[in-house]
């Protein structure tokens, strides 16, 4: 009896090693992480992701910085460039899973009011971000939104036509609203893009001529030409500025763990953008390949960025 007893204990033993070596298969759509300090696995869940983005200088950035940090740990990252409705639109409604431009709580804010039920808001990445109606240093007279009421040398110098940026964007909201603050009747905002602007920018301050744009910062524009923001008292633009947000879709953390958990890891600055942004905007390098080699050069952000997670 003993010795039945003892090789019943054997077999069942043996069984349960051979159960265990076969559990954890992958399905194929799903993968699991290392374990992190906290001995719990973190999931890749689903492996695609889609990741919406407007062309503007730091959100170009940004979002191939992360598309690039997701291909590494195992995700099928496809990035789309679209405008700001499109982007938001996207994210709450399904189609697309996180963006890097939630600029809150001002500029976004009717984003966010109309999507603020199907969004998350992940992690602040930067802390202050101002938005105003800038000019070069050498236009002498103007500084504050009130120099520009009744200014008819400046206004006729630009054909009171202020250069903007493409419509959705929310600076060109606050624009619009800033012209009605502060009685700008004589003075229109041209639509165009955040491209098509800073060409006319670089050829206005190349030249010396006046010109008045939207700006805002981080911008690499600040890093190669004297700008200065124009003071705005009655704080149409939000005052000193919003925060930018990583925001993504309901459901994110939970269909793809990995993702999510390095959303909420990432995170930037001012010099490593100011670092950045100029390659691609002044430089023309193409962005996927500055994101590249920035993570390439930065091994310990990228350990930073992705710890807990293969």
């Amino acid at each position: 009896m003993k010795k039945k007893t003892w090789l019943s204990f054997l077999l069942i033993l043996g069984l349960s090693l051979v159960l265990a070596a076969c559990g954890g298969g992958d399905d194929g759509d799903t993968d699991n992480a290392t374990e992190d300090t906290g001995g719990t696995s973190v999931e890749l869940g689903q492996k695609k992701l889609t990741v919406p983005y407007v062309a503007w200088a730091r959100e170009a950035i940004s979002t191939h910085i992360l598309a690039a940090l997701l291909e590494d740990i195992g995700y099928n990252v496809e990035v789309r460039q679209v405008e700001a409705g499109p982007m938001w639109a996207s994210v709450a409604d399904g189609s697309a899973d996180f963006h890097t431009s939630a600029w809150l709580p001002a500029t976004h804010a009717e984003y966010w009011d109309e999507y603020k039920d199907d969004i998350v808001q992940v992690k602040e990445v930067i802390d202050k971000a101002p938005l105003a109606l800038a000019v070069p240093e050498y236009v002498e007279d103007v500084n504050t939104m009130e120099d520009l009421k009744n200014n008819t040398e400046f206004g006729e110098s630009v054909n009171w036509e202020i250069i903007g940026i493409d419509a959705g964007a929310g600076i060109m909201a606050n624009t619009k609203k800033a012209l009605e603050e502060y009685d700008l009747d004589k003075w229109t905002l041209k639509e165009s893009s955040e491209s098509a602007m800073l060409t006319e920018l670089r050829k206005a301050y190349d030249n010396e001529d006046p010109i008045i744009v939207p700006l805002w910062k981080p911008h690499w524009v600040f890093g190669v030409m004297d700008m200065k923001m124009l003071e705005d008292p009655k704080e149409v633009y939000g005052g000193e500025g919003d925060q930018i947000y990583t925001v993504a879709r309901t459901g994110l953390e939970e269909d793809a763990p990995a993702a999510y958990k390095v959303l909420e890891q990432y995170e930037e600055d001012y010099d490593m953008l100011e670092e950045l942004m100029p390659k691609v905007w002044d430089e023309d390098q193409d962005v996927a390949d500055v994101a590249r080699e920035f993570l390439d050069n930065n091994p310990e952000l990228v350990e930073k960025w992705t710890a807990g997670i293969k």
